[in-house]
């Protein structure tokens, strides 16, 4: 096993969702829970404070299926990419990762995907009144493809005149009624983004 571990027998270990990239946890593994991890496919750590293996999940069922397990050019850090079955923090958040101290303009991100994603399926669930995605889920499919539609072709429009601030906010447009519209057709964005990763690979290969 290529990697270095520190005078206690530990690596640190950075743990990120391999969809949406946030980072879910920071935790440290031994030699034979990262073997567990590699053999098992789901994420097993070393705990300091009570100085035993764990498994993520085996008690919560917030499981984390291994995607890929890489090190840095040290070897002496991991990162561990999983999908994971449920919040990592024990508190009951996505992520370990809660508190800023310091919140500086954030540039766009794919960040957004994800949690766009979840807002308009909770929009679907709650149906809130004067929401425009309740309004879009009220209508139905013919309203939401029809919305699809222009705000392609004013995409279209806008790459045809030059401009880009119609091309940037129509895309946007277009981005949320394409989400709106597979929410509808219960189609996850991530079977979506499979599609292209296998295209993708598949002109490498």
């Amino acid at each position: 096993m290529n990697v270095k571990f520190n005078e206690q027998g530990l690596i640190t270990a950075v743990v990120q969702d391999a969809r949406s990239k946030e980072v879910l946890t920071v935790a440290y593994m031994n030699v034979e829970s990262l073997q567990k991890t590699i053999e098992t496919n789901e994420t097993w750590f070393y705990s300091r404070s009570r100085q035993e293996l764990w498994h993520k999940g085996a008690t919560s069922g917030n499981t984390q299926k291994v995607v890929s397990i890489k090190t840095d050019c040290d070897q002496d850090a991991l990162v561990v990419e999983v999908v994971p079955a449920g919040p990592a923090c024990h508190n009951g958040t996505t992520s370990c990762f809660t508190e800023s101290l310091v919140e500086n303009e954030r540039p766009g991100t794919v960040a957004i995907l994800p949690q766009l994603v979840e807002v308009i399926k909770q929009r679907e669930i709650d149906m809130p009144e004067g929401a425009y995605t309740t309004y879009l889920f009220d209508k139905g499919i013919d309203k939401i493809c029809k919305k699809v539609g222009e705000e392609a072709t004013e995409v279209v429009i806008g790459a045809k005149n030059r401009d880009k601030e119609e091309v940037k906010w129509e895309s946007a447009d277009l981005l949320y009624h394409l989400l709106v519209l597979l929410q509808e057709q219960k189609v996850d964005v991530y079977e979506v983004l499979d599609v292209l990763q296998k295209r993708h690979e598949g002109k490498k290969q």
